[in-house]
């Protein structure tokens, strides 16, 4: 097999260089598919522990683990992060649509499971606010077409019609036919249902892309989405717990438009407020606030953070409990919080087919967050992680809690940089974590008991400060980027006037438009020559550039493909200033007329006529270079249209006798006008029609000879 010769002339010489392809080794797709099958399939006693222990990267790190320089970290990093995570666990449950129990098995079980298989030592996995909200609109919407009242204080409805009373709304069942269930099952048993069932199948996706390696997609995440969608979640969240902090009674709202509907009943029953509520939910908000801003100046100074919310859950429930704030003014608890394991029960499969779909958005945002947040941990201490491994993590994570009564968790922000700034060192101290969760487990959860519903909405509000922040970071975001700006507002208004889940898919679909918009309306330029160099820039953008007399050279600042081939050749004529197709018509019919006046001057002679007065001033356009140098560091790939756009400014330029040079392709370029038959079918005229830089175009195009030593 011949290899493939390209020619090129180097700059301040007189001779072509022979450029010689390396051989490229064609294996079919059959082969190599069988290649990777038997090394898959083979096994050793070696692969099997590799695999096990890639599977566990706990068993290759733990063993290494040097106790006595990393023990006192990990303790006080976990000791914090699980003071930290009893509180918010609680609060979060209310997002959720669940009871409190549910929010401490998972971060029970998801710190467990990810010191087994995570490879980031820092990142917190657990409870997360915008998770937890995806959750709750999947169950609100099921608990509403199954039934069920979603207000929290309202007594379920029984079969018959009638309502339970308080001290029975636990525990009572009825029978219940929903999407193919035939249980007797209540509505905080139904809803513990749709969470699991939710859970485990956006386990099982997380666990397939690990498998497929579809790691790929959170590409198509941007960072303006994704701040975007945290930014527009948080409003909906905030939102959500606005009925708490003032103590009002509204139906929760379900579907699109849910802010809006929201902010509408509550302005509808703000007379309606609880005072006790009202008072304690500011005293709280004050407190929360003045703690995180005081935590934030002297950061720097404190070896932990405050545990503020501890603080404000503690006094909170002693002085509701003696206060009799329940019973006196009617100010919503918790109610009560069981002690202890329920036995395990394996998700419900046909209550998985009805949440299917949205298991899918739950999966890729808890992925991405996870893999963001740990791969930003690696960088800032220098050690590496394994997106695919991740991906498994998180999974796992979601797949084995959702048999104990767990809903789905992702890493969290606000106590990864908790953590690693309390000198966490390794997965250690999600240990620690999960056994300060097992003690409010077993022993002190009853506590909570008279634990006002207002001061957990504080908790969560307060907690949403960094993504409601994000408002006082658009015009410096407008500044560094308009177009980002615009995805980050567009997705910030979807999450927050439609529903999480659009917001997500509009962000997304929004940003790609975006990059196509851009790829179909690149920058263009005529390029002058910087004085006494060998390098050519922008005649716009740059001042004291010099022109190159009969040469214009185009740049293209993006693939020539079908999408943007028409804008290429209207820059192209428009910098130009010429189109050949307008100027060919032109000396046609100049040529066309021309005929017919000479004719008209043959007649008039031959009748003895004098032909000055019918003299035709029809002269063609004068055209002011005679080489057209295209600059094609900038065109990443070509399609057949894209070649075919090529070849066609090709001949129409040679008409008007005005060459067409190719310079700075790359070898991809070089293949695809290979293939399209750009050069000819032997490439015997490539060496004048491509070169490697601009300067070696623009010596060419002023020495139209070839040496005679130059030849293929």
């Amino acid at each position: 097999m011949e290899r493939p010769l390209e020619a090129t002339r180097m700059e301040k010489s007189t001779s072509c260089f022979l450029m010689e392809r390396k051989t490229r080794v064609k294996t079919s797709w059959k082969e190599i598919v069988l290649a990777k099958l038997r090394k898959s399939c083979s096994y050793s006693p070696r692969k099997l522990k590799n695999f096990v222990m890639d599977f566990l990267p706990v068993l290759r790190w733990l063993p290494k683990y040097q106790c006595k320089e990393y023990i006192w970290g990990d303790v006080m990093s976990g000791l914090v992060i699980g003071i930290i995570l009893v509180p918010q666990a609680i609060a979060y449950s209310l997002l959720a649509g669940l009871k409190p129990i549910y929010s401490l098995y998972t971060s029970f079980f998801a710190n467990i499971i990810y010191f087994l298989m995570g490879t980031s030592r820092h990142v917190s996995v657990g409870i997360f606010s915008l998770i937890s909200l995806m959750v709750g609109q999947v169950v609100d919407r099921e608990l509403i077409l199954a039934g069920f009242d979603l207000n929290d204080d309202a007594p379920p409805v029984l079969g018959d019609g009638s309502l339970q009373s308080d001290s029975q709304s636990n525990t009572t069942v009825f029978n219940l036919t929903a999407g193919g269930m035939n249980a007797e099952c209540g509505k905080e048993c139904y809803a513990i249902g749709i969470a699991t069932a939710l859970t485990f199948v956006a386990g099982v996706y997380q666990v397939l892309m690990g498998v497929f390696r579809l790691g790929f997609v959170s590409m198509y995440l941007s960072e303006s989405v994704l701040d975007g969608f945290a930014t527009g979640a948080s409003l909906t969240i905030l939102t959500a717990q606005v009925k708490y902090l003032i103590g009002i009674k509204i139906p929760r709202s379900q579907g699109h438009g849910m802010l809006v509907i929201t902010w509408i009943n509550i302005f509808r029953n703000i007379s309606q407020a609880n005072i006790c509520d009202v008072i304690t939910s500011a005293i709280c908000i004050v407190v929360l606030v003045a703690a995180k801003e005081l935590g934030d100046r002297y950061k720097h100074k404190l070896k932990f953070p405050l545990p503020t919310e501890l603080v404000v859950i503690v006094v909170a429930t002693l002085v509701s409990h003696y206060g009799n704030l329940n019973e006196v003014y009617g100010s919503s608890v918790s109610g009560a919080i069981p002690t202890g394991f329920i036995a395990p029960e394996v998700p419900r499969f046909n209550l998985m087919l009805r949440v299917a779909v949205d298991a899918l958005p739950l999966a890729v945002v808890s992925f991405v967050f996870t893999v963001s947040l740990s791969e930003m941990c690696a960088k800032k201490y220098a050690y590496t992680i394994r997106a695919n491994q991740e991906m498994f993590a998180v999974g796992f994570c979601n797949i084995i809690p959702s048999f104990f009564h767990s809903f789905a968790t992702s890493a969290a922000l606000a106590k990864t940089l908790v953590k690693t700034s309390t000198g966490c060192q390794t997965q250690v101290s999600g240990v620690i974590s999960a056994m300060v969760v097992l003690l409010v487990l077993l022993f002190l959860a009853p506590l909570f008991y008279s634990l006002q519903k207002c001061v957990l909405a504080c908790i969560i509000i307060v907690s949403l400060r960094g993504a409601l922040r994000k408002f006082r970071d658009v015009p410096a975001r407008y500044h560094a980027n308009k177009v980002d700006t615009v995805v980050w507002v567009v997705t910030m208004a979807a999450s927050a006037l439609i529903s999480t889940e659009v917001g997500l898919l509009v962000g997304i679909v929004f940003s790609m438009i975006c990059i196509i918009v851009r790829t179909q309306r690149p920058r263009t330029a005529l390029l002058g020559q910087i004085q006494d160099t060998s390098f050519y820039e922008d005649d716009l953008e740059y001042e004291n550039l010099s022109s190159i007399p009969k040469v214009k050279i185009f740049r293209f600042e993006a693939p020539l493909y079908y999408a943007n081939r028409n804008y290429f050749l209207k820059s192209l004529y428009r910098l130009t200033g010429l189109d050949p197709n307008l100027e060919a018509a032109r000396r046609k019919k100049y040529e066309k007329k021309e005929k017919q006046h000479m004719k008209k001057e043959d007649h008039t002679t031959a009748n003895g006529l004098g032909g000055g007065d019918t003299t035709l001033q029809l002269v063609p356009k004068q055209i002011d270079f005679q080489t057209l140098i295209v600059d094609c560091s900038s065109i990443s790939f070509l399609d057949t249209t894209g070649v075919n756009t090529l070849k066609e400014i090709l001949k129409d330029y040679k008409e008007l006798n005005i060459s067409v040079l190719l310079a700075c392709c790359n070898p991809a370029v070089i293949d695809s006008l290979k293939r399209g038959g750009y050069f000819g079918k032997d490439f015997g005229s490539m060496q004048e029609m491509l070169f490697y830089s601009i300067h070696n175009a623009v010596q060419f195009a002023q020495d139209q000879k070839l040496p005679e030593d130059c030849s293929v």
